[in-house]
Parts: structure tokens; sequence; C-alpha cells
């Protein structure tokens, strides 16, 4: 839930015992202060075990016992994945776990001191002083099928980041042994690595016929039909080719090997997709995302991942600033400086909706007439990267609509942000209704198409 700053200051009251923890590897720190930030306990130590949060759970009530609180909130200061296990043990003893920006963290350490010291102790403190000025937010911790989501996700880019990997390391192989061999085959496909597992040098090839290479290509597993051509143009360039003679027998080994992990990380990418989809399929919200042209089943996959369900946010303005997609300037006097997106935000997802677009402009008709209209209109049209970036936040309020509405994608609903295409719309209807009664015109069009053309005229 997104509480508004004062909403955020009221909520630490004389009652309530602030706890800023800095978080570590294996020794955490926490300082107890009250409301006003005044230190009731000074930074101790927490390990990352068992005995250590038990240990941690106890401080708190002894404290809330001695100092005479009835609340308590505990911020952290995120770092990595090591807070995890600490959020969990907590929200099962209903103690609410909140999150302060780095950033705020850095900024405000020589406040007290003046001076730019950093150690665990004072970044304890620091991080519990924010937290009673209301400079926190709210974490989600993730379950069922949410967390499914986002381990399976991470996965599978972590795999596919392993895939990217392997192959840069064929084509680093093949520019030292095979340099030709991007003539015949520019890309990966089945008969390259066929080829790469059967005759991976030159000199494989030499006074060998196409047609017995297809019979060696055959018996290759997935290897159903070789083309022809592509043997007969490999024979021809393995007979001139530059590349090393020297290190064969190692070299051999290693292309044998990458190969096989190419066609290994190829095989788990598609299991964990297909299960992921399936995961997926039983969620709420994929019966309306799936209606949106150009968007995935792995899409939905991979933003139901970062985002979670639609379901947590009130506002689309909320996953617009998630994405780090909210508008900032700097401006001062007569100067007016130019307007870009914060970048505050999850990195992935924003990289996500930037890939999703492209496509989406292509086979979406809404997305695609307001790209058009947004690059060609006369009065401040937008460059095409600019254009994009809008549509990723338009994408967000669409597909929050959609899913917590529980309602199809409607495309001609959303060309009516399109001035043009309104305005046809409204000459067109117009022409149509010229000679018809209230009652013919309501047979002709829906409901929607009148309200909207009520608001143009």
């Amino acid at each position: 839930m997104d509480f508004k700053q004062n909403q955020k200051i009221n909520q630490v009251t004389e009652e309530t015992l602030v706890v800023g923890i800095d978080i570590a590897k294996r020794t955490h720190f926490a300082c107890f202060v009250d409301d006003r930030g005044r230190i009731l306990q000074k930074s101790f130590s927490i390990t990352q075990s068992h005995q250590g949060f038990e240990s941690f759970y106890d401080r708190i009530l002894k404290a809330l016992r001695e100092h005479e609180k009835t609340e308590v909130l505990v911020g952290i200061e995120p770092t990595g994945h090591y807070w995890l296990n600490l959020a969990y043990f907590l929200e099962e003893r209903g103690i609410p776990l909140v999150m302060t920006n780095p950033m705020h963290v850095k900024r405000s350490k020589e406040l007290d001191d003046n001076l730019p010291t950093k150690h665990d102790r004072k970044d304890a403190l620091v991080i519990a002083r924010l937290l009673k000025d209301g400079r926190f937010s709210y974490p989600r911790i993730l379950k069922d099928v949410e967390a499914e989501l986002r381990v399976g996700s991470t996965f599978r880019s972590k795999l596919t980041e392993e895939l990217g990997a392997v192959k840069n390391m064929m084509i680093r192989w093949l520019d030292r042994y095979f340099p030709e061999f991007t003539q015949v085959f520019p890309s990966f496909g089945k008969m390259a690595l066929a080829v790469l597992e059967c005759t991976p040098f030159p000199s494989d090839l030499y006074q060998m016929q196409p047609d017995e290479l297809l019979v060696m290509y055959r018996q290759v597993e997935g290897m159903k039909s070789p083309q022809k051509p592509k043997a007969v143009r490999l024979i021809e360039v393995a007979a001139h080719s530059i590349g090393i003679t020297e290190g064969r027998k190692m070299a051999r080994f290693e292309i044998a090997t990458l190969v096989r992990r190419y066609h290994q990380l190829e095989q788990e990418i598609e299991c964990i997709t297909q299960h992921l989809v399936e995961l997926v399929k039983t969620s709420v919200e994929y019966e309306w995302l799936s209606t949106v042209q150009g968007l995935g089943d792995t899409t939905i996959v991979d933003l139901l991942a970062e985002i979670g369900s639609f379901s947590h946010y009130e506002d689309p303005r909320q996953l617009i600033k998630l994405a780090g997609l909210t508008l900032r300037e700097n401006s001062s006097g007569q100067h007016k400086g130019q307007k870009r997106i914060s970048k505050r935000g999850r990195r992935k997802l924003r990289a996500l909706l930037f890939r999703v677009m492209m496509p989406m402009i292509r086979h979406n008709e809404a997305f695609r007439k307001l790209h058009e209209y947004y690059t060609n209109r006369t009065v401040n049209p937008l460059r095409k990267k600019q254009s994009i970036v809008v549509l990723c936040g338009k994408l967000l309020k669409v597909l929050h609509g959609i899913s917590t509405k529980h309602k199809a994608f409607d495309a001609q609903r959303m060309m009516r942000d399109v001035p043009s295409l309104a305005e046809a719309m409204y000459l067109h209807f117009l022409e149509r209704t010229r000679q018809l009664d209230d009652t013919e015109k309501l047979a002709l069009f829906s409901p929607f198409d009148l309200e909207s053309l009520k608001e143009l005229r």
C-alpha cells in the first residue's frame, strides 16, 4: 500500500518503537529510537541465523516493555537478497517491515556528525531516523504464484545470459579455426550445430561430397533434413579457409563441449518456460492480459514476475514509478531543463517494457496508431524513442485497467486517445446517421461509441 508522506509520518507516534537495521551477509546491526529520533538502545549485532533472529525478537519485546511502547516499526536498507530471511521471519510474527531508499541513507549520513564516515553501526541509526520522518516504503513479500514466477523468471533470465555467453564463445572459436563458417551459417540453427558437432574444422570437409555430409548430419539428433546447397557452399569455403591449424586436438574438445552445453541450455530454457506458462495460466489476471494483441505468454510471465498482481496497486502511476518512467527535470529561475525519465525503479521491468513495445507497435493496431500520432503530430512531435517511452507508460495503464476491472482489451476504446482518429470517427458517425432516427442510431453503434462521440461533440 502506498501511503502519502503525511500518513507515513503520522504512523510513527509516541507509542512506536522504531528499529533501524543495516543489512549484511552474515551480521546485521540494529538500533532502537523513539518517534523523535532519540536513541533508546545503541546499535547491536544480529547474526544471520535462527538463534540470532530469535534473540533480536526477544530484544524488541523487552524494549517495548521497558519503554512502554505498544507498536513497533522495523526498517531496513535492502542489500541484495540478504534481507529476505529476516523479512519472512518478522512477517510470521506480525511485525511490519519497511524499506528506506539506499540513496537517502547515503545522502543523510553527515546530518549527525558532519563526517562522511560509513560503518554498520552508524548506518543503523541513520536508517532508524529516516523511518521516524516517514522516509520509507512498504515492500511486498511475495507468496504462492507470485513467488514462483519471480524465482522461475529470474532463473530463466540467468540461463538465457549463460546461453548468450556460450554462443559468444562459439563465435570466438569460429573466428580462430573456421572464420568462413559464418558465410554459410549466419546464425546457430540446427544444421549449423550439426556441422560443428560432426565436422567443425575445414580439414574435416576436405575431399568430402555433399551427399556424404548430408548422411552424416542426418544422424545428429533433431536434424531431419539438412540442406544440400549449404553443404555444397560449406565445402567451397572450407577449401580456402585461413583458420588456425595448431592446437586442434583441444580445440575439437572445446567446440564439442560448447555445442553440448548449447543444446542443454536450450532444452532447460524451453522446459522452465513451459512450466512458467502453465503456472501463469492459473493466475486470475492471465485471462485479461492475454487479450492484448502483441503480448505473448512469456511476456506475461515476466511482467507478473516483476510487478506481481496488478490488484496490489491502487493507481497505475504507482506502476509507472516502479518502472522508473516518472519524468524529472532540472529547472532553476529562467532556465528550463529538459525532462527525462527518472530511471528510479525496477531496471528489469523498464527494459522489459521497452522490449515488448517494439513488436507491439507492429502487431497491435491501437498502439501503432498512437505511435504514429505521437511522432507525426504538428504540435510537439516526439522522437521515436520518446514515443516508445510514453507508450510503455500507456501500456502499464491499460494492463492495470483491464486487470483490476476484469475487462478484455478494447482497441477501439484506446484509440479515442488519438485526436485524428476520433475526429474521423465522429465525421463517419454524422455521415451514416444523417437520415436515421434515434432508434436506428442505437442499432448501428455500441453504447461505448455513442458515449465517446457525445464527448467529441
